[in-house]
């Protein structure tokens, strides 16, 4: 089955353009033109990914991703004509996964775009669960709980979660995480948005995040999982 893409973009000549061309790679393809319509769409129907421009009528695409964050983790990638660092971190921070800087070429949004659904598609194949602390980490569903407590992870935060997880004890260098977080030859990550990155898990994780328990920094060197893992399976 194609996979569900909704694309949120006011600008008719662009949408269009970039409808056609994901419909050309076989993909669905839903288009809104406001914060209104998009949410409507993410309502009733099962999307895979959502590509949501920053600048709409109705508001702020960093609105919608902050909704549909409370609910999903669907990988939500903006499109900006403001390239300012701010504003990237902020897309990233408030959960968007990606982001790509207008004007773009279509290659580039289409393997992006292919990135992101392969890194938020879902592992059914192992069945076993893992306990660090009092984090359970169910791999055969891709869930995790605190205290009993689901956490919410974009597919990218999980990802990230996963390296940790199955290095524990281990210092990481920055390169070496961001050599197992990036897959094929698109690097799109720096050590600036791996730690926008962490900086998201702590918070979610972590009691304190300005004094984190379970992913540590070693200044200078990298960062580690300072907490056992064990098997539950």
């Amino acid at each position: 089955m194609a996979n569900t893409l909704l694309l949120v973009e006011d600008d008719q000549s662009l949408a269009l353009g970039i409808e056609f061309t994901l419909k050309d790679e076989g993909y669905e393809v839903l288009r809104a033109s406001t914060l209104e319509e998009g949410r409507k769409l993410f309502g009733h129907n099962n999307v895979n990914l959502i590509i949501l421009d920053v600048n709409l009528p109705d508001g702020s695409g960093y609105e919608l991703c902050k909704e549909i964050r409370e609910k999903s983790d669907v990988p939500i990638m903006f499109l900006t004509a403001l390239d300012e660092e701010v504003n990237v971190v902020l897309g990233l921070e408030i959960g968007g996964d990606d982001y790509i800087t207008k004007p773009f070429r279509v290659r580039e949004l289409l393997s992006r775009v292919k990135v992101l659904l392969r890194r938020s598609a879902k592992t059914q194949s192992v069945n076993n669960r893992l306990k660090s602390g009092n984090i359970i980490i169910d791999i055969s569903s891709a869930t995790v709980a605190k205290n009993n407590k689901e956490i919410i992870l974009t597919a990218q935060e999980y990802k990230l979660l996963l390296i940790f997880i199955n290095n524990s004890g281990v210092l990481m260098k920055r390169d070496k995480i961001l050599e197992e977080l990036i897959e094929g030859p698109e690097v799109f990550f720096d050590e600036n948005t791996l730690a926008v990155y962490i900086k998201r898990i702590r918070e979610k994780i972590e009691d304190n995040p300005k004094e984190p328990e379970y992913i540590v920094t070693q200044r200078g060197l990298g960062y580690k999982w300072n907490k056992e893992v064990i098997s539950l399976a």
